[in-house]
């Protein structure tokens, strides 16, 4: 008999831990997303050096040479639905020229500026960046794009 009310009381207790954690967890992101909106904005300068040197140095596109990329102010930010890592996407005017002996090198539109995205990853506790760049999309189109694997976040302006 004592087995059976311990046993209902643990069954009680887990469950109620259970009700309570979708809350707990979705206090801790916020603070989480708060912090890392704070640390995005205090190493920006930063992250955009090292985005640009990372772009330039990809080779993409093909037989352009990165001359300059500019970047706007205001940040999206979004979650990987399945890893429920952190990115954010900044909205970026990039220059090229084409590069001697290219393929590229007798195309005219090589220096129009191309409007992109620069994405940035939150990884244990820090941001970082691989380089990557949407091209042809803003940050909340490129959101939207990716809807499949990523939800838009509404992190505070405090």
């Amino acid at each position: 008999m004592f087995a059976w009310a311990l046993a209902i009381a643990a069954a009680f207790f887990l469950g109620g831990i259970w009700a309570w954690r979708g809350p707990i967890r979705s206090s801790r992101r916020t603070a989480d997303y708060a912090r890392a909106r704070s640390e995005f904005h205090r190493n920006r300068e930063h992250l955009e050096a090292r985005f640009c040197q990372l772009a330039a140095s990809s080779g993409k596109p093909r037989g352009l040479r990165w001359t300059n990329c500019d970047f706007e102010n205001d940040v999206t930010y979004a979650r990987d639905r399945r890893t429920d890592g952190l990115s954010a996407f900044v909205a970026v005017t990039v220059a090229f020229e084409a590069i001697v002996g290219g393929p590229m090198e007798d195309v005219e539109a090589v220096g129009n500026l191309r409007a992109a995205t620069a994405v940035f990853g939150w990884h244990n506790h820090h941001w970082q960046t691989e380089g990557r760049v949407v091209f042809n999309l803003n940050p909340e189109e490129t959101v939207a794009h990716f809807r499949d694997a990523l939800v838009p976040v509404k992190v505070d302006v405090r």
